[in-house]
């Protein structure tokens, strides 16, 4: 999802104070105009000055970026929720139905747990399960990008490749090895980098499975529970602190796809002078 980004500035102008005082400086240039008072273009000026002063200074403080923030924090989870619910359109139907299942999975939970404990309001285990479905949507995201990723490569033409550039760096004059040395080096790093990837990918296959399986479980729990507090023997923080887990280690490894492109681009430029040399 593209990061949501809040400008200070703009929520700056749109202070009540702010647009106060414009009205004030506004209507006090125009009683002037009447009275003859004071030069109106004086007050405009003066209103300009302080505008700016007021645009440089207020929004560059930490208080009041700490301020917007709180405020704004609503419409952050209201921005990701949106953006959450575009990026599931774009999911095919396999990976659609998956998404649903949870989200009618989340909502028979709920349901079940009204009416088997008879409360107003749910405990937070059972209001972390939306935490955990947006987690889901999120990864099987990242999951379904990464296999895509590695399906348009060809990990055994790497391979053979590789072989050929070792032959080569082994046979060639002195002066043209250090050019066959580079593609073995940049070869070796994309075969490496590809393990990378498919290793993140399981990972996040895994996660993916288990929190399918926890809805499930969560669901059988509150169905059979003989009274409302046996929903805290649930181990929602394990699994939330695995989704955290695997969260971290998808940013570490999120720049080796982006490696694994500029490896095949730079690998790409060198093998023309190869196919030179051989004629």
């Amino acid at each position: 999802m593209l990061p949501f980004r809040i400008s200070y500035v703009r929520e700056a102008l749109k202070e009540p104070i702010n647009i106060g005082a414009l009205l004030l400086a506004g209507a006090a240039a125009a009683y002037s105009a009447t009275t003859g008072l004071l030069e109106p273009t004086i007050i405009l000026a003066s209103a300009l000055v302080a505008e700016g002063a007021y645009l440089v200074t207020v929004p560059a403080s930490n208080l009041y970026r700490r301020i917007v923030d709180r405020r704004s924090r609503h419409l952050q989870d209201e921005w990701r929720r949106k953006q959450r619910l575009e990026m599931i359109k774009t999911f095919d139907p396999r990976e659609r139905e998956a998404v649903d299942y949870l989200s009618w999975m989340k909502g028979q939970i709920s349901s079940n747990f009204q009416k088997f404990a008879r409360l107003k309001e749910a405990p937070p285990q059972i209001r972390e399960l939306e935490t955990t479905w947006e987690a889901f949507v999120d990864l099987l995201d990242e999951y379904r990008r990464r296999k895509n990723h590695l399906r348009s490569i060809n990990r055994q033409a790497i391979e053979n490749q590789l072989r050929q550039a070792e032959r080569a760096a082994e046979f060639t004059d002195e002066t043209t090895k250090p050019l066959h040395e580079k593609n073995v080096a940049i070869l070796r790093r994309r075969l490496q980098t590809f393990d990378d990837i498919e290793r993140s990918v399981k990972r996040v296959e895994a996660q993916l499975q288990m929190i399918e399986n926890f809805f499930g479980l969560v669901n059988d729990q509150v169905v059979t529970m003989p009274t409302p507090e046996h929903i805290s023997a649930l181990d929602f923080d394990t699994l939330l602190s695995s989704i955290e887990t695997t969260k971290e280690m998808l940013q570490q490894t999120a720049p080796v796809v982006s490696q694994l492109d500029a490896l095949d681009r730079e690998a790409g430029r060198l093998r023309p002078s190869y196919a030179a040399e051989r004629q």
